[in-house]
């Protein structure tokens, strides 16, 4: 019993704790010769899915999508994420193992009426799109 308890408190503080920072983190680029969108969607569960998109307007046919998967946890500001093999397959082919982004929001601190929009932005990664990448939150569930 004693320990069915324990492992209910730990179980609800992480989920406490990461529904602060769940949610779907986007940027977009569009020009005219070049677009672009990354998605990351951050689950309660502690699951994420990576999406990018790159589409070169002068070259017909060359759209190409990237896609992505795998677990993430959280420590004060710091994501950490991370990909097992089962996560890789054909279409989710980009391995977020041991990738870390910092998670930043309005201070409790600031009492003032300034809007600050919530990011990620990557600062340790192999995941060639997503170095030093910032995508700010768009939604939250």
């Amino acid at each position: 019993m004693k320990y069915l308890l324990t492992f209910i408190i730990v179980l609800s503080s992480l989920s406490m704790n990461a529904q602060d920072v769940a949610g779907v983190y986007q940027i977009k680029s569009d020009s005219e010769e070049h677009s672009s969108i990354r998605t990351l969607t951050l689950n309660i569960d502690g699951t994420f899915e990576f999406y990018g998109y790159d589409k070169n307007h002068d070259v017909i046919g060359n759209k190409t999508n990237y896609y992505g998967k795998g677990t993430w946890t959280k420590e004060k500001k710091v994501i950490t994420f991370s990909t097992e093999a089962s996560d890789l397959d054909l279409k989710y082919t980009l391995d977020f193992n041991n990738s870390k982004a910092r998670f930043n929001s309005k201070s409790p601190r600031d009492k003032t009426d300034r809007v600050f929009a919530n990011f990620i932005i990557f600062y340790e990664t192999n995941v060639f799109i997503a170095q030093r990448l910032k995508l700010f939150q768009s939604s939250t569930f």
